[in-house]
């Protein structure tokens, strides 16, 4: 069991001091516990409330942003992968109340188990504390973990990303190349080839051409990329 029921450390991280230990407590009791109560429902509260903060955040921040595109960025930021970053900024894990089978599992560096006591510390604040509170502690930490949320930044695909990487490098576009498809019509598979100035640099796949694009677009990212470590 995380036993560390000190939250000073954590009150200075979030600028924040919490009004009642026990909401905390609760807020970072995980369901593995079997204890009378756990996070989930301060989660669910969390979840809501994030939703309306990063959505009023993106509202006010991109103007002449249409809806759809406000959408795709609000769920780039609000996931499990972006509120375990932000958990992480707080080190919420040294806090979280975990079973002894699942703190063996690793439980403390889980991202799910991180990213949904994020949710549920910010549900313990906004019952506290109200809605502004959680927004200007939330938009503190989006300054910290994302210091240039633009459109690009974060729609940005794996193949433009390379087409960039290849031009700057080599002056030509990578080609792309189906070498296969299985599967019935309803549920095919896509293999695709990706050469680079006639060499093959790998192959990838998906559920359709793009879906396969991306992937092996993202393998040959990484093998450049490990190519200049």
């Amino acid at each position: 069991m995380g036993n560390n029921l000190n939250f000073s450390k954590l009150e200075e991280v979030l600028g924040y001091k919490f009004k009642n230990k026990g909401l905390v407590l609760e807020a970072l009791t995980h369901k593995s516990c079997k204890k009378s109560y756990n996070n989930e429902r301060l989660e669910f509260l969390g979840d809501a409330v994030l939703d309306l903060v990063v959505g009023e955040y993106l509202f006010n921040k991109f103007p002449q942003t249409a809806e759809g595109n406000l959408s795709k960025l609000r769920a780039s930021l609000v996931n499990e992968k972006g509120f375990e970053k932000l958990a992480k900024l707080l080190n919420l894990g040294i806090y979280i109340q975990i079973s002894q089978a699942e703190e063996n599992n690793k439980g403390r560096h889980k991202a799910s188990i991180l990213a949904n006591a994020f949710e549920a510390i910010m549900g313990c604040i906004y019952l506290e504390s109200g809605l502004d509170e959680v927004k200007s502690i939330v938009l503190r930490l989006f300054d910290k973990e994302y210091p240039k949320i633009d459109l690009e930044s974060v729609f940005k695909d794996y193949k433009t990303t390379l087409q960039e990487l290849t031009q700057a490098r080599y002056g030509v576009i990578p080609k792309y190349e189906v070498i296969k498809a299985t599967g019935p019509d309803h549920n095919k598979e896509f293999t695709i080839e990706l050469s680079i100035d006639g060499k093959v640099w790998g192959s990838g796949k998906g559920k359709s051409k793009k879906e396969a694009q991306q992937d092996v677009a993202k393998k040959v990212i990484s093998i450049l990329k490990e190519r200049d470590e």
